[in-house]
């Protein structure tokens, strides 16, 4: 079996985490020659009322504004990459963010996601969940996820 890589996803939330995900979606970038591709999701802080269908015009606002700054930002990103001879591509949408990601990953026909984990565990995880668990149970393509270094388990 031949394994193809042509095009890469990598999920930004501009943690830490994700900067160091990002490292490794470069680096399989360039040793496969694939297209990168970063994404943001911004996630609405407020559910919708029982009945309601939209928000409400201030907070789509906000969400807009937030959406146009998370752009800028990983256009930023993109020019650094550039900079560095590797072309990438951008784009922020708004969403459940798992939910999102995968929905991105299978319309674009994504051949592997490579996303951060936030290393929470007990109440933390069980409270907020994890975004990578998620996706790695529902993506349609392979999910590679990548650990942060301060965040490594310590043998007792």
């Amino acid at each position: 079996m031949k394994v193809q890589v042509r095009k890469i996803l990598c999920p930004i939330d501009f943690s830490d985490n994700s900067d160091h995900a990002m490292r490794y979606a470069v680096a399989l970038s360039q040793t496969f020659g694939a297209e990168l591709t970063l994404l943001h999701v911004v996630a609405p802080v407020v559910a919708a009322m029982p009945g309601e269908t939209a928000l409400p015009d201030t907070l789509q606002a906000d969400i807009d504004a937030l959406a146009a700054a998370c752009q800028e930002r990983l256009q930023q990103t993109v020019g650094a990459l550039a900079a560095d001879g590797l072309d990438a591509q951008s784009k922020v949408v708004s969403g459940v963010p798992f939910i999102e990601i995968i929905r991105f990953a299978r319309e674009t026909e994504m051949d592997l996601i490579v996303m951060g984990t936030h290393g929470r565990s007990g109440l933390g995880h069980l409270l907020i969940g994890s975004v990578a668990e998620r996706v790695v149970r529902k993506a349609t393509c392979p999910v590679l996820t990548v650990k942060h270094p301060e965040h490594e388990f310590v043998m007792p």
